[in-house]
């Protein structure tokens, strides 16, 4: 923020320092103010304009995007509180649904595997990718 005043008061002084010199220097003599110090004047100005816009342009930016990141952070620890809920819920009936053993099976449940039977007959080609 101060380099944005900065910039302001720079310029709004190199103007009014022009602008007084050129009406002194008209009123009070013949003569002329040198080109270089009025293009001094002006370019000064123009710098520091560009300056302060920038540096006003950076700050809303910046704004933004700190705004953003804010909104960003409640959203996602919204959505993880609602996630955490439900797993936790998974968690639980997991942990409920165990035996009084620790096994993931009930108590009557010898667990044993049977494999799964071999399909007879064959696929009929039909010359395409299935």
């Amino acid at each position: 923020m101060p380099l944005k005043w900065t910039a302001v008061v720079v310029a709004t002084v190199a103007v009014s320092l022009c602008v007084t010199a050129n009406i002194l220097v008209d009123v009070l003599s013949t003569r002329q103010v040198p080109d270089v110090v009025n293009l001094f004047a002006v370019a000064t100005a123009a710098v520091t304009t560009v300056i302060a816009v920038m540096a006003e342009f950076y700050q809303r930016v910046d704004d933004r995007l700190s705004a953003m990141s804010e909104f960003l952070v409640v959203r996602l620890t919204e959505l993880g509180d609602r996630a955490g809920d439900r797993n936790s819920g998974f968690v639980e009936g997991y942990l409920l649904g165990q035996g009084q053993d620790g096994r993931p099976f009930g108590p009557n449940d010898d667990g044993s595997v049977v494999p799964l039977g071999f399909r007879s007959g064959r696929r009929a080609m039909t010359g395409s990718d299935d």
